[in-house]
């Protein structure tokens, strides 16, 4: 997945009503309003100071001009913030077979309605072999060591899916949850069930269930995210305490 139009870079000023993001250009001092195309809490990614990339636009139809896709990390790493990068670097990769767990799959549909009220992120299908219900969820949390981690905030629509996903088991298909890490900084995952204890119950049920899991890294640059190494799914979460986020994504 690459971006159409070269990155600017910014300072942050803040991050605010969950969509928007106030910043300063580098390039003149000027002040200028971002999209934020993240609902969830992320977590050490919206510090004032932080140098941020921007995608510029033209398109009179948009209020905004500025749509905010990288952070810059210590040590020369970075982090993808648009949540919806995720399943453009997971279509791509599965139309060109590079995830090996679903490499056998040529057909792939996205957005197929599935379940009670929701749409599978991508439906593959290849003669002699059960249909894959594929959903994608974006992983950008770190709090320690290489570990990444999900989720960032509560999220009972990431935990009905799960559900959901165990049901087409029931009914004789695969089902696979792909976590794909938007950091370069981490090379582990494991659930945040301090953050989320439903969502890890979820799991628990959905992986007993029959749903696989896996999880990749990227590769990410100022050209674009593309599809990295597969990275380990710890066997432990992080155990549930209380209190933790509660913003629904």
């Amino acid at each position: 997945m690459r971006f159409p139009t070269p990155l600017v870079p910014a300072r942050l000023v803040r991050r605010y009503k969950r969509f928007l993001a106030d910043v300063v250009l580098e390039a003149d001092g000027r002040e200028a309003v971002a999209h934020c195309p993240n609902p969830g809490s992320m977590i050490g990614l919206a510090e004032p100071g932080m140098r941020v990339w921007l995608e510029p636009n033209d398109d009179p139809r948009k209020k905004l001009k500025f749509g905010w896709r990288l952070v810059e990390l210590p040590g020369g790493h970075w982090s993808g913030i648009d949540t919806a990068v995720p399943n453009r670097v997971v279509g791509e990769a599965l139309r060109d077979r590079a995830i090996i767990e679903l490499a056998d799959y040529g057909g792939v549909r996205p957005e197929v309605r599935y379940g009670t009220r929701s749409r599978v992120d991508f439906l593959l299908q290849e003669a002699g072999l059960p249909d894959a219900y594929v959903e994608v969820k974006n992983v950008h949390l770190r709090r320690e060591g290489d570990w990444a981690e999900f989720p960032d905030c509560v999220t009972a629509r990431g935990a009905r899916h799960l559900d959901e996903l165990a049901a087409m088991v029931a009914e004789g298909h695969r089902a696979v949850m792909v976590y794909l890490v938007q950091r370069s900084d981490c090379a582990r995952f494991r659930l945040a069930a301090d953050l989320d204890p439903g969502y890890a119950a979820a799991f628990a049920r959905a992986r007993a269930a029959g749903v696989e899991a896996v999880c990749y890294g990227t590769r990410i640059d100022l050209g674009g995210v593309t599809l990295g190494p597969a990275l380990e799914i710890a066997d432990q979460a992080i155990p549930a305490r209380s209190g933790g986020c509660r913003r629904h994504r």
